[in-house]
């Protein structure tokens, strides 16, 4: 058995399924309902009319370019997964209607039901691929057929289930939003740095609102705290690539010294409940914004989209200065100075040296 998995390179292993898999959804979730979702923002806000108006009537549902990109954001999420578990070609495209079939069937919770079914589907796939001289037909059979049986059988309750949590955190942070801002801040913002997808986990769970808000905040702390620490040993280029790119790229310090990290967390701690108690910041795009920070400036982006469309429902007034200010305090100012003041205790302790943040 342990040679015909590793000729069939299929690795049942933690990093393959919760970082590789999980990366790789968030990817398909960028390319498809977060980029649909900035269209039609875009569109709204510039009053675009191709971008406004319907293209496409699909079984009475009408849809404009963004809603087509939203509208596939099961396959994507599916194909995504699969190009990360290097399903072979027959495999991979198979997994349009396996990550279909899942989202449609896991409902709210769809992202979270898309990873575990995928991974089943794809690993089954695989183990059959070019195993027959009929390969062209039992290959996508066997994939599609073991997808859409597990969808079937566990999507709906693993949808249920990420919903329950999504909520729950949610309520949790309206009930307590200092303590849950804190703790939501904290533990998101390091699941960004980690080798594993915040972003994912966000949209898995369908965290928005205040929690989403509390997210954004500690996403933005780590990424642009370490940015700011580490200038003197990065420059711009390293500005640039931690600040809007991933603080991820310090893992391989933080590893050799894990006090590194002291700065950009406490400092979520604190951007947390200041989002949550103080500016009320809350971010009501789509779900997996919530775990981006300033990542492309996608949570931005989504906070802003979330204002537009609570407008547009009658849900909130105008957007005011106040607004704006929590989101660039909360995103890029706030960040920066606690990170660099706690970050300057650190040094004099001892506890950080010159070059320990050089990527």
């Amino acid at each position: 058995m342990k040679e015909f998995l590793k000729r069939k390179d299929i690795e049942i292993s933690l990093k393959r399924y919760g970082i590789d898999a999980l990366g790789a959804m968030a990817q398909g979730l960028f390319c498809s309902l977060l980029i649909g979702t900035i269209i039609n923002t875009v569109g709204t806000q510039f009053k675009i009319p191709f971008l406004t108006t319907t293209v496409a009537t699909i079984a009475g549902s009408d849809y404009t370019v963004g809603g087509l990109a939203s509208a596939m954001s099961g396959p994507a999420m599916a194909v995504a997964i699969g190009y990360a578990l290097k399903c072979p070609p027959l495999v991979l495209f198979s997994m349009i209607t396996v990550g279909f079939a899942a989202n449609a069937l896991g409902g709210a919770g769809g992202p979270l039901a898309v990873l575990f079914v995928a991974i089943l589907a794809a690993e089954f796939g695989k183990a059959v691929s070019k195993e027959t001289k009929v390969d062209i037909l039992v290959t996508p059979l066997v994939t599609i057929a073991v997808g859409v049986f597990f969808s079937w059988l566990i999507a709906p309750p693993l949808g249920r289930a990420a919903m329950a949590v999504g909520n729950l955190i949610m309520w949790a942070t309206e009930l307590q939003p200092f303590l849950m801002g804190i703790l939501v801040a904290v533990v998101v913002g390091m699941a960004l740095t980690l080798p594993i997808s915040s972003a994912a986990i966000c949209a898995a769970l369908g965290l928005t609102g205040l929690a989403g808000g509390a997210a954004v905040a500690g996403c933005c702390a780590q990424m642009v705290g370490f940015a700011v620490i580490s200038f003197k040993e990065n420059k711009w280029g390293g500005l640039v690539s931690q600040g809007i790119g991933t603080s991820m790229l310090q893992m391989g310090n933080i590893i050799k010294n894990p006090r590194i990290w002291i700065a950009p967390t406490l400092a979520s701690a604190i951007t947390g409940p200041i989002a949550t108690c103080i500016f009320g910041l809350r971010m009501d795009g789509a779900p997996v914004s919530s775990g981006m920070g300033t990542c492309g400036l996608v949570g931005q982006i989504g906070v802003y989209t979330g204002w537009v469309n609570q407008i547009a429902e009658g849900a909130r007034g105008p957007i005011t200065g106040f607004d704006w200010l929590g989101l660039v305090l909360i995103s890029f100012v706030l960040p920066a100075v606690f990170s660099l003041a706690i970050h300057a205790v650190v040094k004099k302790l001892g506890w950080v040296k010159e070059g320990d943040l050089k990527l």
